[in-house]
């Protein structure tokens, strides 16, 4: 079998680079259009909220919306994720992006052009919601319930780091899991958002904030929605970097087989 050229080789790399963000931008289009249209139709229940992401009314009315745009979120990762993740593996997120570059997952160049397809396909996502439900668009993330600017960055890095570390050990690591990632990223993003999304909105996605942004306006502290992310990305690829280094996986060895000889008391 005749060797493959250099030349070639660089050639099937970028084609592959361009297929990738091609694939990362509509994944993201649809994972942010769904749930960035259920975040409009709680703010459109709500019409004394400020960003739809931070809900209005009383105390029962503040967790069900909550409840609502987390679950949204959740959902709509799992169901493009799943479509995506043979393809580019379902990546959506810039932070992600970064992760994966920093641990060798991707190449430099594949990291630059699905981040950058990522927050252009924010933009479109957040266009398309804007053109078609009536009033402005209302689904940004912001602020709220006394957040501090300070408490924001911590909860958009912590909550980041969870989602981040939840795709290197599921989706990047090969195991018995891996083809069940999609479903258990979706409900992670379930679960942090659940925390967040009453403080910061729940970004956890640089792409899901700048999006928005760019349509409805930017606050004065949208940093917080680039330096937590990336902090959350920074701190998951250092523990995911700890546990390759201890070999995590002679702490509980065989915790992921389907062997029957795998289980305990086998001879009684």
């Amino acid at each position: 079998m005749p060797k493959r050229s250099a030349a070639s080789g660089l050639f099937a790399d970028i084609k592959n680079d361009m297929v990738a963000m091609a694939g990362e931008f509509v994944g993201t289009v649809l994972f942010l259009m769904f749930a960035l249209g259920a975040v409009q139709l709680t703010a459109a229940a709500q019409p004394a909220a400020g960003a739809g992401t931070q809900a209005a009314g009383d105390a029962s009315g503040k967790i069900i919306a909550a409840f609502y745009v987390s679950a949204a979120f959740g959902i709509s990762l799992f169901a493009f994720a799943s479509v995506f993740f043979r393809a580019t593996g379902s990546i959506f997120n810039p932070s992600v992006s970064l992760a994966l570059v920093l641990t060798g997952v991707i190449k430099p160049l594949r990291f630059v052009l699905v981040s950058l397809a990522q927050m252009v396909g924010g933009i479109v996502a957040a266009a398309i919601v804007d053109g078609l439900t009536p009033g402005k668009l209302q689904a940004g993330v912001a602020l709220s319930n006394g957040t501090s600017r300070t408490q924001g960055v911590f909860i958009e890095m912590f909550t980041t780091a969870g989602l981040v570390i939840a795709v290197l050990m599921l989706a990047a690591e090969k195991s018995n899991m891996t083809p069940l990632a999609p479903i258990s990223l979706g409900f992670t993003l379930f679960a942090v958002m659940m925390f967040s999304v009453q403080f910061t909105g729940g970004a956890v996605n640089t792409a899901r904030a700048f999006g928005p942004a760019c349509i409805a306006g930017f606050d004065d502290y949208h940093w917080i929605y680039w330096v937590g992310p990336t902090l959350g990305a920074l701190l998951a690829t250092a523990f995911y970097v700890f546990l390759k280094y201890v070999h995590y996986w002679r702490v509980n060895p065989g915790a992921d087989s389907t062997e029957e000889e795998g289980s305990p008391m086998q001879e009684v």
